[in-house]
């Protein structure tokens, strides 16, 4: 979320789109039920009738996987009506930019200018500014850490000021160029894709439009529904295009607010478990781009904003990790990180072709059942059986722990040569330590209950198991010992490794005197203060603050992490004082954005920020230069400027993106995968980048052969996989089994009843479910043509006990997004009949 759950209450305007938060986020509708009593409107767009849509103002249906072209239309909208937030798009985005004049799109093959089709990828060089003057970085006054003892030789980059035009009538200006972009999604070519009546459309684009006037707030609320798509970080995109074309990011009721399915689903994310990212949002070393750290550090520190500071955040990372073997003179252990070659060939999907193939052996399943909840299930146990050994750690059973026992594997089960191993864990309330919730909020879990007997902890685990290992190299050696006995690994507190030990490393220290072993440790108030030079460690920079009071390192309870203040300064429902929020426990990102370039609040009565005429208001941390430290320790206010992202190197958002993404500078329809229609906006049925289409388990199928679209989701009643619900009897009383919702007409025509067992299958997979017929999905007309969408829940597996032993997920395909890698089971293609 770039604001919080609470914040919901400030909007005007709320648009649910991708999400069923009333039934799968109940804890929003706590905030969206205050706004509503404030006169709020809200407006849900889904495939289904939702318990959510039941509730709404405004209701509009959607085929499964057409949301780029819903918002194009909008963005459409705003430009043909001029609802875009003038003041704020002109001073605060890249609205008024040049852009290079050789950029192009072209319609009829739906590719943008670079487009490599040998390498299936755009040289982005077209995408980027036209530039004017060139400043170097001054390293006598603001950047003269670069010259500080124990700090990188690296060569700061040079800050290239793009050209503009703030009477956004060159043609090679974004607004130009959006506005030529868009303008082919009218609302009668939109209503032809997504498949929703042209009336509604404009309503829903004309109510929801009416937030960019200068004082209101809306704010959009999605969840899987928008990410699992082979374009998913697109889908995202647009929505914060709209988003700041409104004015809506860094307001008090704005935002863009994804809803985590999960407790710590944001945590993970910080952690960034993906090939390519390092904790905090770094990227992680690679062996054609950045093979040293001179080449990181000037590959990756941006030319101006608070990116400048990456070798700080780096060089205390490694110093995290190598402790004091990490040294000036070994470039901190820089080349002790493994270096990832074409990181999308280490994400999940590739992971399970990669065994197939042989070429990968060994498997730690830790809290995940990807034969079950992975695209293409199916696949995922064929390619497990080719592993020598597997091991898996969970509460309770899973499909992934016993994937041999599938109805498909069963008889190749005496073949099979894995050998599996499965440790009992901990649950998440059997353990300390913190949890994260979609608005960034670190709290502190207590243990309510000791781990059952036999069991252990995540940590314990991990602990034990990298113990192990290093000791294995200390008496046999091994290819490459460095990285693992280098490692600083000192988290025992009375000689148990404890989640306080790591909430030190996690927050930041300064590394002379520390000694983990005897509790001596002086935490670092935040990022702030980290440095380039060696002289902080810090494991993950945007949590730094979140555990730092000296006095009390052993006590959780009297951390950041842990308050429970009741305060709201502003009275905007920000409650700093509640547990701490990263970064630097601000509560709404991009918070300057939230006043207008004199630094007046454009809503009087919501003040995050506000320039008085001497000094900054702060009822939030600001997320932007407010002050400029002087050489005697005083702080001097900086006034008020355009700089209100200052995250970025341009210190302006990105309308136009100029390389940040991969497969597309402007998001532009694409339909899924396995579509019943071609693309009517372009030359290019798939994405051009759609990632592992080739591989051969895909097995894409047609409209003539499958002609029902299907999507996936959850229900309240169970969870994930299944694993913990299933082991409640009440919840299984009240949902029995898994089912798939089929309209009234589909029903019909397929002379389906409701609660009658009905055969769904594919190229993928062949599965049983119960039927529910029923009025929440309708036919959508889309391009003239009737077509059925079908939805599936994913609960119930083989590994529970029951009778339904079917899994959702074999039908789904196993393709990604080039961005995220997200996998698409939002959007396919199946047939069903009466079983």
């Amino acid at each position: 979320m770039t604001s919080h759950w609470e914040d919901m209450e400030n909007a005007d305007y709320i648009l649910t789109c991708g999400s069923n938060n009333a039934e799968n986020h109940p804890v929003s509708m706590k905030w969206v039920n205050r706004a509503l009593d404030k006169g709020a409107t809200w407006i849900v767009v889904d495939p289904r009738f939702t318990r959510t849509a039941a509730l709404a103002d405004i209701y509009c249906p959607i085929r499964s996987g057409t949301d780029i072209a819903f918002y194009a239309g909008m963005i459409n909208y705003i430009f043909e009506h001029d609802r875009y937030q003038h003041e704020y798009c002109l001073n605060y985005t890249n609205l008024s930019y040049l852009i290079n004049p050789d950029y192009s799109y072209d319609p009829e093959t739906g590719l943008f200018s670079g487009w490599n089709e040998e390498t299936k990828s755009y040289d982005q060089s077209t995408w980027g500014y036209q530039t004017d003057t060139e400043t170097p970085w001054d390293t006598e006054t603001t950047y003269a850490w670069v010259k500080g003892e124990g700090v990188p030789e690296f060569d700061p980059p040079v800050l290239k000021t793009p050209k503009k035009d703030p009477t956004l009538k060159d043609p090679n200006c974004v607004y130009q160029i959006m506005k030529k972009h868009y303008s082919r999604y009218t609302i009668e070519a939109v209503s032809n894709i997504c498949g929703m009546d042209a009336e509604t459309l404009e309503l829903v684009y004309d109510t929801y439009t009416k937030s960019g006037e200068p004082g209101k707030a809306g704010t959009i609320l999605y969840a899987l529904g928008q990410t699992q798509h082979h374009y998913g970080a697109n889908n995202t995109r647009i929505m914060s295009v709209v988003q700041l074309l409104l004015g809506n990011i860094g307001v008090p009721g704005g935002g863009l607010n994804a809803l985590r399915g999960e407790p710590n689903v944001q945590g993970c994310t910080d952690m960034c478990i993906m090939p390519a990212d390092l904790p905090g949002y770094l990227h992680w070393p690679t062996s054609d781009g950045t093979p040293s750290l001179k080449a990181w550090c000037e590959h990756e520190t941006y030319s101006d904003g608070y990116y400048t500071n990456k070798p700080k955040f780096m060089v205390s990372f490694l110093k995290s990790w190598f402790g004091k073997n990490a040294t000036f003179e070994n470039d901190y252990g820089y080349d002790w990180l493994p270096k990832v070659y074409k990181p999308g060939n280490w994400t999940s999907m590739r992971t399970f072709e990669h065994m197939a193939e042989g070429t990968m052996h060994g498997y730690f399943a830790l809290g995940q059942n990807p034969a079950h909840s992975s695209g293409n299930t199916k696949s995922v146990r064929e390619s497990l059986a080719h592993l020598d050994w597997l091991v898996c750690a969970d509460l309770y059973m899973t499909e992934t722990a016993s994937f041999w026992n599938a109805p498909d594997m069963k008889d190749k089960a005496a073949d099979i040569q894995t050998e599996c191993y499965f440790l009992p864990v901990a649950s998440i309330m059997e353990k300390p330590g913190t949890i994260l919730n979609s608005g960034r909020l670190l709290q502190w879990r207590h243990e309510a209950a000791p781990p059952a007997e036999g069991t252990k902890t995540d940590l314990e685990i991990m602990d034990l198991l990298h113990k192990k290992v290093a000791e294995l190299y200390e008496k046999e050696g091994g290819v490459c010992p460095e990285p693992i006995l280098k490692q600083k690994w000192d988290y025992d507190i009375d000689g148990k490794v404890d989640f306080r030990a790591v909430a030190w490393e996690l927050n930041g220290y300064k590394v002379d005197g520390a000694d983990f072993s005897k509790q001596k440790v002086d935490l670092l108030t935040n990022f702030t203060q980290l440095a380039a030079d060696g002289s902080t460690a810090c494991a993950i920079w945007i949590y730094s603050g979140y555990y730092n009071n000296n006095e009390a390192l052993l006590e959780p309870d009297e951390q950041p992490v842990a308050r429970r203040g009741h305060e709201d300064p502003g009275n905007i429902r920000l409650y700093p004082n509640w547990a701490f929020s990263w970064p630097v426990n601000r509560r709404i990102i991009y918070n300057r954005a939230s006043a207008d370039m004199k630094g007046k609040p454009w809503n009087k009565d919501k003040v995050c920020v506000e320039w008085d005429g001497k000094e900054w208001i702060r009822n939030d941390v600001p997320d932007f230069a407010f002050q400029k430290a002087n050489p005697d320790g005083t702080n001097t206010p900086i006034e008020p400027n355009n700089k209100a992202f200052f995250m970025r190197w341009e210190q302006n958002a990105c309308l136009f993106s100029t390389g940040g993404m991969k497969d597309m500078p402007l998001p532009e329809h694409y339909e899924p995968l396995e579509s019943p229609v071609k693309n009517l906006m372009n030359g290019h049925q798939n994405s051009p980048m759609i990632q592992f289409a080739d591989d051969p388990s895909v097995k894409a199928g047609t409209v003539e052969e499958y002609p029902y679209v299907a999507t996936t989701y959850s229900i309240t009643e169970h969870w994930q996989t299944g694993q913990q619900t299933h082991s409640c009897p009440s919840l299984n009383e009240s949902q029995p089994g898994q089912f798939i919702e089929i309209s009234r007409e589909l029903a019909e025509e397929k002379g389906i009843k409701n609660g009658d067992t009905v055969r769904v299958w594919n190229n993928r997979g062949d599965i049983k479910m119960k039927a529910m017929v029923t009025h929440r999905l309708v036919p959508l007309t889309v391009n003239g043509e009737t077509i059925h969408e079908v939805g599936m829940i994913h609960h119930w597996g083989w590994a529970h006990s029951f009778e339904q032993d079917d899994l959702t997920n074999d039908l789904t395909p196993n393709v990604g997004d080039p961005n995220s890698f997200i996998p698409e089971y939002k959007a396919f293609l199946v047939n069903l009949e009466k079983a």
